[in-house]
């Protein structure tokens, strides 16, 4: 994987999943110990272009780069020249002339990491683009599982809410579905695509039936920042149809895992209840971001871990 783009997970053959998972295995010991420091990066530079809000993804590639003993920079749009007119291309070839080895990026349009990947010759990594994809969330979410089920193979994973709207959700199903698990989508028929029709994958309108069973049922954010009005009734109406809480859990196994890309409007798609229970590893899933983020910029940057 040295020197790869990470575009998004389509382009990840199972073999290299199984890598950085085992990869990022190793990472997280490191981010458990008392040194949290790798020479593996030494020498490197990574820039981090958020051009979108985030929390958990920025700050866990800005630790990712510098726990692997990279120089880590972060641009958010706020204090880019972006605001001044400066269009993408002329920031990726400035940040480009800088002499960086890698950019890590945010950006509002779909397909704009491609699009960076094809003007410059840093390593470009995804770190979400618009509606399309999210490939080291999706990683985290395959390595979480994995974590608490022991396998991703024969798994029923039920995916529920905005899917339409959910760059996560597009990831997630093409991870899943390279791994041998079983992904049932659900949510209200308006915020169901219609280009998830392949093995793999089944499509419900009844959010009952993706649950029933289910080992893993990762919730999505109803992101409303990326919605027009009367795509569902109300909050309130999405909240009694469509919410996950704890009655509407005892659906899925008694061990099921419940995920959450976050951050959760509590109450809506979620439970309050649900989301500091027993079942939840979504605080789990945020320590797990960063230990696959080292993963995926030690092997595009150096190849392997040492």
């Amino acid at each position: 994987m040295l020197g790869k783009n990470i575009l998004r997970l389509e382009n990840f053959s199972p073999d290299e999943i199984r890598l950085v998972l085992q990869t990022a295995r190793t990472m997280k010991k490191i981010i458990r110990g008392d040194v949290k420091k790798l020479p593996n990066l030494r020498g490197r530079a990574i820039v981090n272009l958020f051009l979108e809000p985030s929390t958990r993804t920025r700050t866990s590639f800005e630790l990712a780069g510098k726990y692997l003993g990279a120089d880590v920079v972060s641009i958010n749009a706020s204090t880019s020249s972006i605001v001044k007119g400066e269009s993408l291309r002329d920031t990726l070839l400035t940040i480009e002339a800088m002499g960086v080895d890698a950019i890590v990026m945010r950006h509002k349009a779909e397909g704009a990491a491609e699009y960076a990947s094809k003007v410059v010759k840093p390593v470009i990594i995804n770190a979400g683009d618009g509606a399309h994809a999210h490939p080291s969330q999706a990683l985290l979410d395959l390595f979480t599982i994995e974590q608490f089920k022991g396998r991703l193979n024969g798994l029923k994973v039920a995916i529920v809410g905005d899917i339409l709207h959910s760059r996560v959700a597009r990831s997630d199903v093409f991870g899943l579905t390279k791994m041998g698990a079983e992904v049932h989508l659900a949510g209200p028929k308006t915020l169901l695509p219609r280009f998830f029709n392949f093995d793999g994958v089944t499509v419900h309108e009844n959010i009952d039936a993706a649950l029933e069973n289910a080992d893993v049922v990762n919730v999505l954010r109803i992101q409303l920042e990326r919605q027009q009005s009367g795509l569902f009734p109300s909050a309130r109406e999405y909240a009694r149809v469509f919410g996950i809480n704890e009655e509407r859990l005892r659906l899925a196994k008694d061990d099921a895992l419940i995920l959450h890309p976050g951050p959760q409007n509590k109450g809506l798609e979620i439970s309050n209840a649900l989301v500091y229970g027993e079942h939840s590893a979504i605080h789990e899933q945020v320590q797990n971001g960063v230990a696959v983020r080292m993963a995926l910029l030690d092997l595009t940057l150096n190849g392997e871990s040492k």
